[in-house]
């Protein structure tokens, strides 16, 4: 225990010390079983798709989970508040489960589709009620360490989950991608509730109230508005009027689902959303564009091309145990983090210059993973941290859709540009580079007051 002017400040326990580590391992086993699901579907799509005769319906199958997942966060995060956060979890994982079964088990492409729809169902549940699970159940000098780890569960699967994937897809069958993963997530359900037992989780801090029926209706509208605009940017010039449809559709429906003045970033909690899609948005935008951009315009392979993102997820993890161990400010996090990927984008970018030696685009896309791995759970703990009791489910699921939606738009514009101006990716990157500086010019409006706990205020 250390001692400040304001007195006494108790250092937070470990997410593994005794009392918490049935329930840390059991929330960090989930967040990494799904974030590996996440990560290996997309290294095995291609084989699943010509062995199910399906390759008609390969985008559907990203595109079924995204939009399931939209709605089944909303649910889930009003369901969190209403009910306590171990209902919804544990409903997602039998879902999530039931879609991994399916997709296993699926004799066509039609069923294959319907299983990704069923796990996002899932996924979108657990994931919006961990975090309210983590409100209920740390406390919040905890948080930091919580979702440093969460971040971990995420990083790690992004780094080795294609490469496993591709071996079990090459070597043996690509259903066990699918059915593989249910032996492991039943057990860490399992470790979860027993870590939940004798703490306040299992009941909600908030009313039941009308209009989740509207809100699940205007969730359905912006995963089909997502979806078409997703479509609409990878049909090219033919999509346009998909695109635009797309457009139209989200600037009605997605303002219903972000917290009220989101799309105007007014000051405090609003403006969480905005900025976690923005930084997000940014980070994995560049991502799809930059592998390409190594193998076809410096002759990188398609391995070399990818130990470059490694870095990138490398230096998400390190950026979060920065944040996780408190070394960092919260203003800092946001502000900095967002300047980081600005400019680590930026960096990688001047590799198009035959002449600019190779390593810059290992060092940018260190500084960009550094920037989202200190950006992203600090906006989760501040997030927790400014809502009031009985409304974290849904500030939550606010920035879950925010990040989703934002996410989908920004790959689709930077590739649209990226096209647009016959296939430059300095100028699809560039877009990029503008959502990360807007995510840092909007950073100190994320604030709140000193008396609230950690955050630094607004001149930190």
């Amino acid at each position: 225990m250390t001692t400040t002017l304001e007195g006494p400040v108790r250092t937070p326990a470990s997410v593994v010390s005794p009392q918490y580590r049935a329930l840390s391992v059991g929330l960090i086993a989930l967040v990494t079983l799904q974030a590996f699901e996440a990560m290996a579907v997309a290294t095995a799509m291609p084989v699943v798709a010509r062995e199910l005769d399906g390759m008609h319906l390969y985008n559907l199958a990203f595109s079924a989970t995204l939009a399931a997942s939209v709605i089944a966060t909303v649910l889930g995060g009003r369901w969190s508040d209403v009910r306590g956060p171990l209902q919804p979890i544990m409903a997602g994982v039998v879902t999530f489960l039931a879609g991994l079964l399916l997709a296993g088990l699926a004799p066509t492409m039609e069923v294959f589709v319907a299983g990704r729809f069923v796990q996002g169902l899932g996924t979108g549940a657990t994931q919006v009620a961990l975090y309210v699970l983590v409100a209920r159940a740390y406390p919040p000098a905890m948080h930091p360490r919580v979702f440093a780890a969460f971040s971990a569960a995420w990083v790690v699967p992004s780094m080795i989950g294609p490469a496993i994937a591709g071996f079990i897809a090459e070597n043996f069958d690509w259903r066990w991608i699918f059915l593989g993963v249910t032996v492991i997530v039943i057990p860490s359900a399992l470790l979860l509730w027993r870590g939940t037992v004798g703490r306040s989780v299992h009941e909600g801090a908030a009313e039941p109230a009308p209009g989740l029926g509207r809100k699940l209706v205007f969730a359905t509208l912006t995963a089909v508005a997502a979806a078409l605009i997703q479509y609409g940017s990878a049909l090219k010039l033919a999509g346009l009027p998909l695109l635009a449809a797309g457009i139209v559709l989200l600037a009605v429906s997605l303002p219903k689902l972000l917290l009220p003045g989101s799309m105007r970033a007014a000051r405090g909690l609003p403006t969480g959303p905005l900025l976690r899609g923005l930084a997000f948005g940014s980070y994995t935008a560049a991502e799809v564009l930059i592998p390409l951009m190594l193998k076809y315009e410096r002759g990188l392979s398609v391995t070399a091309a990818g130990i470059v993102l490694t870095v990138g997820a490398l230096g998400w993890s390190t950026g979060s145990w920065i944040k996780g161990r408190g070394m960092i400010g919260n203003m800092a996090a946001l502000r900095g983090g967002a300047v980081l990927i600005a400019a680590g984008i930026s960096l990688v970018t001047l590799v198009l210059i035959d002449p600019v030696p190779l390593v810059l685009a290992h060092l940018g896309m260190a500084a960009v993973g550094l920037g989202i791995g200190v950006l992203h759970p600090t906006v989760s703990v501040l997030v927790l941290e400014m809502s009031k009791e009985g409304e974290e489910g849904n500030n939550t699921a606010a920035v879950g859709v925010g990040e989703s939606v934002f996410t989908v738009v920004a790959v689709a514009v930077s590739g649209a540009l990226f096209t647009a101006a016959a296939q430059n990716y300095a100028v699809g990157l560039a877009f990029t580079v503008a959502l990360a500086i807007l995510g840092a010019v909007l950073a100190p409006r994320f604030v709140h007051s000193r008396a609230a706990g950690t955050m630094e205020g607004t001149a930190s």
